[in-house]
């Protein structure tokens, strides 16, 4: 743990409550704008990047 090109999902935010699961922490967002300004913020509160999935949902990655 801690080495130098370790990755960690920190959080997960989505619009679609039937899509998404596991055990880091999830976001469900109203709508689609709503689902960008909760995942800059976290990527901001977190020190993380978003990266956007081609299914719509926002992980929250701290390279």
């Amino acid at each position: 743990m801690g080495g130098p090109f370790e990755e960690e999902i920190m959080a997960v935010v989505t619009t679609d409550k039937d899509y998404v699961g596991g055990d880091v922490p999830i976001f469900f967002a109203r709508d689609e704008a709503e689902k960008e300004q909760v995942a800059l913020t976290l990527s901001r509160i977190l020190r993380a990047m978003v990266h956007e999935l081609a299914t719509g949902v926002y992980v929250i990655v701290r390279h």
